[in-house]
């Protein structure tokens, strides 16, 4: 065998071996995404109609929330947020929509005091995307159901589903359990 054909072999080798190991990359990175973002993930994709752009956007997502400086909320914080969301549910009785508006305020107040960006509609939902994949849809309906009542045009049901969806993002942001049992330790 002449030089230049083991040259070759050895080219051919070392681009089956790259593309092998960009396959394996990608899939792994799917799968990641898919894993790390659940709905978000396809929802994205159908949304972009491109699976890498959305991919990388998701990716984007996940490096941007890694890299914010969130805090755990003080005692005092929590209590005070507590106590917030405690009169924002007693006032959901009279005033539903009310309720709901207040609710996403508190959360945003949280999400501000954790550190989080918020003052950017898109961004506040980006960081609930990426930190917390699980409510990314709820907190994408509860907005659009509170955006449909400020125009006047939703239902008390609605604006309950709304509430409940604000309430178990509430527990989330606000730290819930785990986040006690560190402070604690």
């Amino acid at each position: 065998m002449q030089i230049w054909q083991m040259i070759l072999i050895a080219i051919g080798v070392l681009i089956v071996t790259g593309a092998v190991a960009w396959w394996i990359y990608e899939r792994n990175r799917t799968r990641h995404l898919r894993e790390r973002f659940g709905p978000e993930y396809d929802r994205r994709i159908a949304l972009s109609g491109n699976r890498r752009r959305a991919e990388s956007e998701l990716a984007a997502s996940e490096i941007r929330a890694q890299k914010l400086k969130t805090q755990p909320l003080s005692a005092t914080d929590r209590s005070r947020f507590l106590e917030a969301w405690r009169l924002c549910q007693a006032r959901f009785v009279d005033d539903p929509g009310g309720a709901v508006n207040d609710a996403e305020r508190l959360l945003t107040d949280i999400m501000r005091t954790r550190g989080y960006r918020v003052d950017d509609p898109y961004e506040r939902l980006t960081d609930v995307c990426a930190a917390y994949p699980d409510h990314a849809t709820s907190y994408r309906e509860a907005n659009a159901i509170a955006v449909d009542h400020q125009r006047g045009g939703t239902t008390t049901e609605n604006l309950r589903k709304a509430f409940l969806d604000y309430r178990s993002l509430f527990d989330d942001v606000l730290g819930g359990r785990d986040e006690e049992l560190k402070r604690a330790s």
